[in-house]
Parts: structure tokens; sequence; C-alpha cells
């Protein structure tokens, strides 16, 4: 994975990623059984990228979503702490900046949607999957080759823990 100076630099300053769920863990897709429970799918090698604990680093998933299917899989894989029903976004930054003992140079964040606009503007390094809107492209510091809920956040994650090796 080649990067560039000014990308490394930014990831080697991370020390919490926050990420969003639909669009980035998972394909955005929405998937109802007849009975209307909903379902999503999420991608195994993202999963392992959240385990970055050896590398000093958080992870936080962050929703607009009440799911509780983000919470059993933050759960499954130990993300550090988890968010849903947030509107906003960048009003959990001063809470997880004091729980986290975190600056907002120190935070990355990746998201897919023009919600995610503003949390992205205040962190240190943000990204968005290839599939992530064009809105969000044009301010993302780094837009990932895969896609949301193919492997995205584990290309996101990647370039942090290289950056630290």
């Amino acid at each position: 994975m080649k990067t560039t100076n000014k990308i490394r630099d930014k990831c080697k300053r991370i020390r919490l990623i926050l990420t969003d769920v639909d669009g980035v863990l998972t394909d955005g897709g929405m998937y109802y059984t007849e009975k209307g429970e909903m379902m999503k799918k999420f991608n195994t090698r993202d999963g392992m990228a959240v385990e970055l604990s050896k590398y000093d680093v958080k992870t936080i998933f962050v929703t607009r979503e009440n799911s509780k299917i983000a919470v059993k899989r933050a759960q499954k894989v130990k993300a550090d702490d988890v968010f849903i029903k947030v509107t906003k976004k960048e009003s959990l930054l001063p809470i997880i900046c004091k729980k986290y003992k975190v600056k907002l140079e120190e935070i990355a964040y990746i998201g897919d949607d023009i919600n995610d606009l503003v949390i992205m503007k205040m962190v240190g390094f943000c990204a968005t999957p290839n599939d992530g809107m064009g809105a969000v492209k044009s301010i993302a510091h780094y837009i990932c080759k895969k896609n949301g809920g193919q492997g995205a956040f584990r290309e996101f994650a990647d370039l942090i823990i290289l950056s630290k090796i």
C-alpha cells in the first residue's frame, strides 16, 4: 500500500479511530426477514482491524441508527466503545477527547455520507470508502480503494497500523 509522506505523518499521530457503521463497516444495505427483522452484513477482515490495542489505538463505532446490530458487532470485535442514535457525530468529540485523553489531531474518522462531513473536517485524519458520496470524497485525506463493507475499514486501519511499525 503506497502512501504519501503527508498521509503517513497524519497516521503516526493517530491514537483513536472513529468509524461510521452503515456504508463503512457494512455495504449500506439493510436486509429484512419476512418477520421484519433487520440484518446487516459485516466484513470479517474489517473486524480484525478493530483489534488495534497492541498499537495503542482505540476503535469506536458511531452511528445515527438505533442499531442493536452495531452494538453486538462492536462487542464481538472488542471495539472500545459504541455510540448509537447520534445525529450530530461532531458533538461526541469533546466527550471522546476527555474520556480517552486525546486531542482532535490524534483522532481519525472514516465515513461515507453527508452526515459525516462536519466531524471529518474536525479530526486529524479522515477517509471514505471508494463508494463514499462525492461531497465526502472532496474533503477526505484518503479515499479507500475498497468499498464500504468490503474491507474499506481494514484498508484505513492498515494505513494507521503500518505508520506505527
